[in-house]
């Protein structure tokens, strides 16, 4: 894991000390941020003077004048399936939640976390975001895009060569026969039917290798935390099922159950190297309230 964890935090709010104009009060308070962004955080509502929500930058501002930005999570035109965690200039890290698409399919186009960061996006500078990476629909936690073309190709090598720190959180049926462990083994996606399956070194398959830890063991299911080295497509659900222990709730790779009413696998931490600034960055969502109770309390298999 990266040592230097970025801070995540809300911005408080804060008192003019001299008179100026609002974008200019909002640049000496974040000198981080372009003024780009700054005009972007006034377009989209998230500015607001002494409680009122303020778009004009050249509003006057006088000492004693509060000036505050609305929580990321209040932002207007998100999805509630969507929250931010981190944007600048580059690039935008979100939570997605269970059930939303990442990126358009030929089934859905709209609602999707791609489309709903554009439209927040066009409020203000009018910049679109870039898909370096995915988590399949009913994977929930971090996900990150880009903003620019730079961060873009970047960061699109960075996945490719998985340079890339990923920790998920998955339950599954049973449990594997260590408490930790490394899983290796050639992953082939079907042309026909997007199924993914293990094959042999030979078969046209990709290398794929997971680390997985215990965390909780029960009856019936258990909490693991798996460490990706390598990312394919599915690689955690079919190395899992082919393993003998799926995620809970996947009926596509095998799994007799459904406790949460969704796929029992959470994308927790995502941590990676800013394509522009070189800082070490990394993200963590909560686990998702749905996985409670834990695999411990289950004794009987749920209906």
């Amino acid at each position: 894991m990266f040592p230097d964890r970025a801070k995540i935090a809300l911005v408080p709010k804060f008192v003019a000390a001299s008179k100026t104009d609002l974008l200019s009060a909002l640049a000496l308070r974040f000198p981080e941020s372009s003024r780009t962004t700054l005009r972007q955080m006034l377009q989209q509502a998230r500015v607001s003077v002494n409680g009122v929500l303020e778009k004009n930058a050249r509003r006057e501002i006088v000492p004693g004048d509060e000036i505050d930005l609305a929580k990321r999570s209040q932002l207007q035109g998100l999805s509630g399936a969507l929250s931010i965690l981190h944007e600048d200039d580059d690039v935008i890290v979100v939570v997605k939640a269970s059930g939303l698409l990442s990126v358009a399919s030929k089934d859905e186009s709209e609602s999707t976390a791609e489309a709903f960061l554009n439209e927040y996006l066009r409020a203000g500078a009018g910049v679109r975001v870039h898909v370096v990476h995915r988590l399949d629909r009913d994977t929930s936690g971090v996900l990150l895009f880009a903003k620019s073309p730079l961060a873009r190709d970047v960061l699109k090598e960075t996945f490719a060569e998985h340079d890339i720190d990923r920790v998920y959180v998955a339950i599954v049926e049973g449990g594997p026969p260590t408490d930790e462990g490394t899983i290796r083994s050639y992953l082939r996606e079907e042309p026909r039917t997007l199924m993914v399956r293990v094959v042999g070194e030979r078969d046209n398959g990709k290398l794929a290798i997971t680390h997985y830890r215990v965390v909780e063991r029960g009856k019936l299911y258990s909490m693991l935390e798996v460490t990706l080295q390598t990312g394919r497509r599915n690689q955690i659900r079919a190395q899992f099922a082919d393993q003998g222990f799926p995620v809970a709730g996947d009926a596509r790779f095998g799994a007799q159950s459904d406790p949460f009413g969704r796929l029992a696998l959470h994308a927790r931490t995502l941590g990676f190297t800013h394509p522009r600034t070189g800082k070490k960055m990394l993200f963590t969502a909560p686990l998702p309230s749905e996985f409670q109770p834990l695999p411990r309390r289950f004794a009987r298999w749920p209906k």
